[in-house]
């Protein structure tokens, strides 16, 4: 098993997220515990709350942050689950919030998870193996429409239809059960010339099928809002995505909770009683720096996005 890798633009997470300040921070998605053992050491005073679905993250940050004792509270849940997390700690406030979205490297690094499209291994994709679904089930039992949708949405994938169509033959002489199946599927599927160039040929089917077996991006603008809901006035919130699609999320929820009008467009004057309760930080979203990218490749597409509670606002 693979080790956790170095967290993704760390000085940037830290500077915006300023653990110095103290108080109840969460980690939504704690994987190796990397963000959260720059946090706990960069703010003497801070407490975290650690989530993550997959259970050998759990595991793994328990090892790692073993150190901070009673400062620390690993809890195996999904991020979705937050307002029932907090209350059920009996925290009605939070001074910091981070979420880094996707699919982290020891996921990628772990064969037998079945992320990668470059090592051999069961199709599987799953963060949270308690989950019934696999990529192996999804690709197997959806219709060939279905198949083209979701490649197309979650992948944009120029290539969505021929791709589900060959699925679903190649289905037919029997199922597809790893993700070397996955992947020559996909390449029979993509026009050679279309293969020559550019980032490997099933990259964008493996992101739609990981996306779509852990439901990653449904209720992902309600959990968005849930913890800025818990920030107390000069909380942050600092999000890490790794496609348009969670980006485009992300910006969307900080722009309505910043105070942008959500009238549809020809209305004569703002109905939607627009009010302002967080100031975004980040006007456009920050990127890795050359030399962080050349470090660690995976950053190259990361966009990070923070926002602090307004005063006078209410957790």
């Amino acid at each position: 098993m693979s080790e956790y890798h170095i967290p993704v633009m760390l000085r940037e997470v830290l500077a915006h997220l300023k653990p110095e300040r103290g108080g109840i921070f969460v980690d939504g998605t704690v994987g190796g515990g990397g963000h959260a053992e720059a946090l706990l050491e960069e703010g003497p005073g801070l407490c975290l709350v650690a989530l993550d679905r997959d259970a050998s993250a759990i595991a793994a940050s328990r090892r790692r942050l073993y150190r901070f004792g009673s400062r620390v509270t690993l809890i195996h849940a999904d991020y979705r689950d937050l307002t029932e997390v907090l209350a059920g700690l009996g925290i009605d406030g939070i001074a910091g919030f981070l979420l880094d979205l996707g699919v982290s490297s020891h996921q990628l690094d772990s064969p037998e998870r079945g992320f990668s499209y470059q090592h051999p291994a069961p199709l599987d994709m799953r963060m949270d193996v308690r989950e019934p679904m696999t990529a192996a089930g999804l690709v197997n039992s959806a219709t060939e429409q279905e198949l083209a949708h979701l490649i197309a949405t979650f992948g944009e994938e120029r290539w969505a239809r021929r791709i589900a169509r060959q699925l679903v033959a190649r289905r037919q002489e029997g199922p597809l059960e790893t993700t070397v199946d996955l992947v020559e599927a996909i390449k029979a599927a993509i026009p050679a010339r279309a293969r020559r160039d550019g980032p490997h040929p099933a990259r964008r089917t493996f992101q739609a099928l990981r996306i779509a077996v852990n439901q990653e991006l449904s209720g992902l603008e309600n959990v968005i809002h849930d913890g800025i809901d818990a920030l107390v006035p000069g909380g942050r919130a600092c999000i890490l995505a790794f496609h348009s699609l969670e980006d485009r999320a992300v910006k969307h929820v900080f722009r309505q909770r910043a105070g942008a009008c959500a009238c549809p467009p020809g209305l004569p004057a703002c109905a939607c009683g627009a009010r302002a309760d967080v100031t975004i930080l980040t006007p456009r979203a920050r990127r890795p720096g050359q030399e962080e990218i050349e470090g660690n490749p995976r950053s190259r597409s990361v966009r990070l996005r923070a926002v602090e509670k307004l005063a006078g606002s209410r957790p």
